[in-house]
């Protein structure tokens, strides 16, 4: 596993990578989830406090609370003898967040539509075009997703609805690194494209239904077209995959389980 380091000199300091002056725990917390959204830290990977710990060369208490905040936005889980491991999201958990988008989005866009000037236009025309240009290098498909949602996040800006925003964000960090997947195998860059260009037109134009309506079946096309690829994808290697997690689960060494602080019980290897 490698990680950007964080480096610190005292609490308040701000850190050698760039982040501003925050706390540890959120460093890390910022640090691990960007990981895994990009695809850096696969579904299945195993994140060790102390690993962590070493590589951004800070204590494993504010690893330990990072984790437990990622744990609470569904992007991880901590599983008995293995520690945080990075979530998987079955076909079904995926059309769920998909349908949660379908019924959020469209309503924080017809709230914000009357509202956008021709600035946040621009805006969102810039980032489009460079959205465009990055889908066709497959070199740069870590940056799909962060240009997805900065092109919808400016058109749904002036709906002042910062909950619903947060809300939001949590649901698209959960499903950003299948989004991608899904567009780098299906090749459905060309119909994103076209769909974005349509929403943007239609929001300038001031067409709250027709926008709120496209935006409802973008999303939700979207979202059949990623569970079948998951489908297709996992169903074929379930037995092996299986097979593979068992193997995992009785390799956990004695030493590893005793470095989790998660557990509060003195566990015996299996």
């Amino acid at each position: 596993m490698s990680l950007s380091r964080i480096h610190y000199t005292e609490p308040h300091a701000v850190f050698e990578s760039g982040i501003p002056r925050q706390s540890l725990t959120s460093a890390v917390a910022e640090r691990l989830r960007e990981q895994i959204i990009r695809g850096l830290l696969p579904e299945g990977a195993q994140l060790r406090q102390d690993a962590i710990a070493k590589e951004f060369r800070v204590s494993r208490i504010p690893v330990r609370e990072a984790l437990r905040q990622l744990e609470a936005e569904g992007l991880i889980l901590i599983v008995q003898h293995r520690g945080a491991v990075v979530r998987a999201l079955s076909p079904d958990d995926v059309e769920e967040l998909f349908t949660m988008r379908a019924l959020l989005e469209p309503e924080l866009l017809r709230l914000s539509i009357p509202h956008l000037t021709e600035k946040d236009l621009a805006q969102a025309d810039k980032i489009l075009r460079t959205y465009i240009r990055e889908l066709k290098r497959a070199d740069h498909v870590g940056a799909w997703g962060q240009l997805n949602w900065q092109f919808h996040s400016v058109l749904y800006s002036r709906a002042n609805r910062p909950y619903f925003m947060s809300v939001l964000r949590n649901i698209n960090n959960n499903g950003e690194r299948y989004t991608r997947l899904q567009l780098f195998l299906t090749q459905g860059m060309e119909r994103a494209n076209k769909e974005h260009r349509r929403l943007l037109d239609l929001s300038r134009q001031g067409d709250v239904p027709a926008a709120c309506e496209l935006l409802r079946n973008h999303i939700l096309n979207a979202g059949r077209s990623l569970k079948e690829l998951l489908q297709q994808r996992r169903e074929p290697n379930q037995k092996r995959e299986d097979k593979t997690d068992f193997r995992s689960s009785r390799s956990v060494t004695a030493s590893s389980i005793k470095s989790d602080e998660f557990s509060t019980k003195t566990l015996k290897s299996p």
